[in-house]
């Protein structure tokens, strides 16, 4: 509060002003116009993205906000606020946020010009970009798990935005239930801490963590204690794991192609799938008070790293290679962040969001090139036909492979690095897992850059089989260039985000390197236990260097050589020798089954897990609800009641002698009953 700039008034307009927007082309696109929606979007974007750059200057310069800007209510002494937080690790996220998506809103225009849904697209990533600085301003809880779940909502209107589609409607719903998985155990992490802490406000619960890693209660499955810090964080981590598309809640985000291409470069690269990076990086004072929950989030991360990327190298379309290659960076960061080193977690996070997002926008002006063509099998020689596209491709794809000097090395190898540092059980796996990775992600990045942009023209030829998720256009029949048709370049609305989007992706890692890892900007914002968790032990030597020695260096070491070896191999094979990968397919059949097959996941998910939980509820229903409850407690009791009136209508005779002689019967059976302790001592005597 120090600076003017950070007023409760500017923040607040951060969030709100690409509601505004959304409204505005949601509610009144068709008195707008497709113009108006887009001129009144882009300009609440912008708004959000200027308030943004400004905020992350004076951050810089030291200041900072936090403080309630709306109380909602108050339950029992429980706060439920509407808040900010804005410190480094906020400012950054505004930032990436706001700049991304603005590009995005500006492509739109270019890619979107055909569709019959113009304004409501525009009002729904505006929305997505309103619910998305919500979660990483607030200062509670409340508005992160509001956040949270709008960005959720947001999602499946996006992935299902063409909802005439069957596949896009399953896909959609795929992303719904897998995200409803991962935000229970979201909100029983949030549950379990606010029981304990009575708070919902971040500061006032860090401020407790110390008695909280005290509090211990009896397992409900085996003997011993459970950790409460253990099991919220594990909890809270599971959400992370839906959202950020960590194995095995990963199966979501592939399919979630179906959606439009900008969004697959807005939330699906650089900013919802973020949230759950953002998130255990915001609750690190937590985190670091438990090991265990740090070796899970090691492992998976690490498992996802290393296994989405291999099935990056058999994908056809475009739009899923890019994808896979956005799981496996999402590993990168989720390794990050489990061997404690969360300031390069975030770093990967902001340096990936942008050259990703270049990525699948690059993706998508090479599919409106090829009229919505998206198998890179029907591609070749794209170069000379669309030179913007191919040189911000060339610089998305590099920055990706982690090449010297290019933003995704600094970020890339700093996680490698850490992982080094680590003394946790699972890092000696994290770390295989990291490197061996890097080969993988070179090779498949650079087989679908030759694929696409080099080698003989494929394109107006025989097409190969497509299926319904291979037509990114809202229809279902096959699109392509006719014989003899050649590609161009896309209009400028369309490449000139891939221009802006590529200055970053060279210079952002550079720049940024020592005042993200080694400087005070996220000091107050991440807390690292060092006694214990020393990931960032060596990281900081290299960068201690600068940015120019750190990336000579680069020039003997194994990530390297192992880049270049995956960039060499590609070419060899697709260009040089194209029938090698054939003969591979063939000798390693098996392999590519289950490849193929996305491990099997899918099957696992629909045949037993979703088979089992609905066989569970049937029981359930049919035991339990129907048998039980139905059948004896309500059903049963009522026959009951039947059967104890129809026994009694048999003595209501309406005869007085009836009556009469039922009264006599009573008394003496009343009468025996009394006397009976004396007339039985004297049957004894007479018997």
């Amino acid at each position: 509060m120090s600076s003017p700039m950070l007023n409760p008034n500017l923040l607040l307009a951060v969030p709100l002003a690409p509601l505004v927007g959304c409204i505005i082309a949601g509610l009144f696109g068709k008195v707008v116009g497709r113009r108006g929606a887009h001129m009144v979007t882009i300009l609440g974007v912008a708004i959000s993205a200027v308030i943004s750059f400004m905020t992350l200057l004076a951050v810089i310069d030291g200041a900072r906000f936090n403080a309630t800007i709306y109380e909602w209510m108050v339950v029992g002494g429980l706060k439920m606020e509407i808040g900010f937080l804005v410190d480094g690790l906020t400012a950054m996220m505004m930032v990436v946020v706001t700049s991304v998506s603005l590009m995005v809103h500006i492509y739109t225009i270019g890619y979107m010009s055909e569709d019959p849904g113009y304004q409501r697209f525009f009002s729904y990533i505006s929305l997505f970009t309103f619910s998305m600085l919500m979660l990483v301003m607030s200062n509670n809880m409340l508005q992160l798990f509001f956040g949270w779940e709008a960005v959720g909502l947001v999602s499946y209107l996006l992935i299902g935005f063409w909802y005439q589609r069957p596949t896009a409607i399953f896909a959609n719903m795929k992303a719904f239930l897998v995200n409803r998985v991962g935000d229970f155990g979201f909100i029983l992490g949030i549950g379990l801490l606010v029981a304990y802490s009575g708070t919902l406000n971040y500061g006032e619960l860090f401020a407790k963590k110390d008695e909280l890693a005290q509090i211990a209660f009896a397992s409900p499955l085996w003997g011993g204690e459970w950790m409460l810090l253990t099991v919220a964080c594990i909890c809270l981590f599971i959400g992370a794991m839906g959202k950020s598309a960590q194995f095995p809640l990963h199966v979501w985000l592939p399919d979630s192609m179906e959606g439009p291409t900008p969004i697959s470069a807005l939330i699906h690269a650089a900013t919802m799938v973020t949230a759950g990076i953002f998130m255990v990086a915001r609750m690190s004072p937590l985190f670091e008070l438990s090991d265990t929950a740090l070796n899970l989030v090691l492992i998976v991360g690490s498992i996802t790293a290393l296994f989405m990327g291999f099935l990056g190298i058999i994908q056809n379309d475009i739009k899923r290679v890019v994808a896979y290659s956005t799981l496996s960076q999402l590993g990168y960061m989720t390794v990050a962040l489990g061997v404690s080193a969360y300031g390069v977690a975030v770093f990967h996070l902001m340096t990936h969001a942008f050259f990703k997002a270049l990525l699948f926008l690059a993706a998508g002006s090479v599919i409106i090139g090829m009229r919505h063509d998206q198998d890179i099998r029907n591609m070749g020689g794209l170069r000379k036909y669309m030179p913007i596209t191919w040189i911000t491709s060339l610089i998305g794809s590099l920055a990706l492979i982690g090449t010297p000097f290019l933003s995704g090395f600094y970020s890339k190898d700093s996680i490698i690095l850490a992982v080094g540092g680590s003394s946790l059980p699972a890092a000696g796996f994290a770390q295989f897992a990291v490197t061996v990775g890097v080969f993988v992600t070179a090779f498949y990045s650079f087989r679908m850059y030759f694929l696409v942009f080099h080698g003989k023209e494929r394109f107006g030829q025989a097409h190969h089989g497509h299926d319904a998720h291979a037509d990114d256009h809202g229809d279902d029949h096959h699109h392509g260039l006719a014989p003899g048709e050649k590609p161009h370049e896309t209009p400028w609305v369309v490449w000139l985000p891939l221009a802006l989007l590529a200055i970053p992706s060279l210079v952002v890692g550079g720049l940024t390197l020592v005042p993200l890892l080694q400087g005070d900007f996220l000091k107050d914002a991440i807390t690292i236990n060092s006694e214990l968790h020393k990931g960032m032990s060596q990281v900081l030597p290299h960068v201690e260097h600068g940015a120019v020695a750190m990336g000579l260096h680069a020039f003997v070491t194994l990530p390297f050589w192992l880049a270049v070896g995956g960039v060499v191999l590609a070419w060899f094979f697709y260009l040089v020798k194209p029938e090698i990968p054939a003969a591979c397919a063939r000798v390693f059949r098996p392999l590519i089954v289950v490849m193929e097959n996305k491990y099997y996941m899918d099957w696992i998910n629909e045949n037993l897990l979703a088979r089992g939980a609905r066989a569970l509820g049937v029981g359930l229903w049919k035991g339990g609800d129907g048998a039980l409850i139905d059948g004896v407690l309500i059903d049963g009791s009522a026959k009951g009641v039947g059967l104890l009136a129809r026994a009694m209508r048999l003595v209501q005779t309406g005869r007085i002698q009836a009556y009469a002689l039922a009264m006599i019967l009573g008394v003496f059976a009343l009468l025996s009953w009394k006397l009976w302790p004396y007339i039985e001592p004297q049957l004894r005597v007479l018997l």
